[in-house]
């Protein structure tokens, strides 16, 4: 072979060494990231070929599949009673992807998870048309609907917890959005899609308000910094005088931490002080205890971080570099204290449990289209913030609440319930009309069956406690009577 003939075939010969390096890299290295990459149109023309799992409520779907007219995905998502259920299921959109449980649990629902391999290999010998795998949840259909039609057009949030277990009973968030609205491809679904945008809805119906958004959690934080007092051992008795001096200046300041109402503050009990939701002793009781503790027992309770049930909340939060009179203000549930409604939920939940803190979740198990178990989720203790004893102290106050206090609208007959009503002020010098929160749980002989945390945004209510009490916790009430029911 001469010398230009041989250039030439050491060259045809590396250009083939790297066609075949670039196979192999595309086929192996890189073959997960392209088979699910948002522009391989046959990812998506698969997800729509056959009928999407269900995901299920009470044993029954909440979700469906219908066929549409188009070649390429032949199957359209459904929903029942979509408004309702959105904050739970999210959406699958042909055009505008999927989010929540229809996203995390994709690959079961379009039945492409690898555990269901053997399910798809049988339906090609006996001719089974392919099916997705179904999610069963932990929820109450019950509840959910009290806490939805509770909201009914107010803009706000409901959580429900069983503290035993750490099942989510109920999600919702108002206002709301059809996910069968733009579950399809055609332009009618885009004009769906661009209305519900937040340009165009200011008030933010596909917001999850429930997991998504912290707001100030107002006085129903001071639960927490009751448990924060009991725990590091400067509250030793609920019905002792507390020294709280009236007026109660901040530390650092010359300013008096105000009471509503002019209510009589001074030296009352940690029960008293519960019940009449008294600014200046929490205030005070959050600077004895330090910042330090009160960062500490609010990260028992789940604060500053994010939780995943599966479906990410966002991080709740207690600021970490405050001094003394900020300290009050942020053990009061104001300054930069922030909390999602799960959050409040989940410090309900852990008093109700005795001082144990169940991990949140809203899966229950998956399954094969034959309804076989692929997955179950156990309970799991995530911490336990205050021990027993504390825990069934702070029991007694925030029943108090309920029997004569701010939260007596949340009163179920034959039925103990615990509470604690808020109102968190914001806006520039607390311009804007307060959030309206509660929190509650129910109990009975056998335990605690639910906690439910509840909030109202711009509820227009007065600045006092009493407004978290007539406009969250009726709704507080018919969720946990739904599940008291239910029991």
């Amino acid at each position: 072979m001469n010398k230009p003939l041989r250039h030439i075939a050491i060259f045809c010969g590396l250009l083939m060494l790297a066609l075949l390096i670039r196979e192999n890299w595309l086929g192996y290295v890189r073959a997960d990231e392209l088979s699910s990459h948002e522009y391989n149109r046959r990812v998506l023309i698969e997800r729509y070929a056959s009928e999407r799992g269900n995901i299920i409520v009470d044993g029954k779907p909440i979700t469906g599949s219908v066929k549409t007219d188009s070649t390429d995905f032949v199957y359209k998502r459904t929903y029942a009673d979509g408004p309702m259920w959105a904050p739970v299921t999210g959406y699958a959109s042909q055009a505008f992807g999927a989010t929540q449980i229809e996203n995390i649990e994709d690959g079961v629902l379009t039945g492409t998870d690898d555990r269901l391999f053997f399910d798809n290999t049988l339906g090609m010998f006996t001719g089974k048309e392919k099916k997705g795998g179904n999610v069963v949840t932990t929820l109450n259909g019950a509840a959910q609907k009290a806490a939805f039609e509770g909201l009914g057009d107010k803009k706000g949030a409901v959580a429900a917890i069983d503290p035993q277990t750490g099942k989510i009973l109920a999600l919702a968030s108002t206002p709301s959005y059809d996910p069968s609205k733009f579950a399809g491809n055609s332009d009618k679904d885009t004009k769906a899609w661009v209305a519900l945008d937040k340009k165009n809805q200011p008030d933010d119906p596909m917001l999850n308000r429930a997991l998504r958004e912290t707001y100030p959690p107002g006085s129903t934080f001071k639960v927490l910094t009751a448990a924060a007092g009991l725990e590091h051992g400067v509250i030793k008795d609920v019905d002792a005088k507390t020294d709280s001096p009236l007026p109660w200046i901040m530390p650092g300041t010359t300013t008096p931490l105000p009471n509503e109402n002019n209510i009589p503050c001074k030296d009352v009990s940690l029960r008293e002080a519960l019940r009449m939701s008294c600014n200046s002793v929490f205030g005070k009781l959050g600077v004895d205890v330090g910042k330090d503790k009160m960062l500490e027992t609010a990260k028992n309770f789940g604060f500053n971080e994010e939780q995943f049930v599966p479906v990410r909340a966002n991080a709740s939060i207690f600021p970490e570099d405050i001094n003394q009179s900020q300290t009050a203000l942020s053990s009061i549930g104001q300054f930069d204290t922030r909390a999602t409604p799960l959050q409040m939920a989940m410090l309900a939940a852990a008093v109700a449990n005795d001082g144990k803190l169940m991990k949140p979740y809203m899966i229950d198990r998956l399954e094969t289209p034959g309804v076989d178990v692929l997955e179950k989720t156990e309970p799991e203790e995530q911490s336990r913030p205050l021990s027993q004893e504390h825990a069934q102290m702070l029991q007694s106050i925030m029943e108090t609440v309920v029997e004569k206090g701010t939260g007596t609208k949340a009163q179920i007959p034959g039925v103990t319930v615990g509470g604690k009503t808020g109102t968190a002020q914001h806006g520039e010098n607390n311009s804007k009309n307060p959030y309206a929160w509660f929190i509650s749980y129910a109990k009975t002989d056998k335990g605690s069956p639910v906690a439910v945390a509840v909030v109202v945004e711009d509820s227009g209510a007065n600045r006092d406690d009493i407004s978290g009490g007539g406009l969250a916790a009726p709704i507080a009430k018919a969720v946990m009577q739904a599940v008291v029911d239910k029991k």
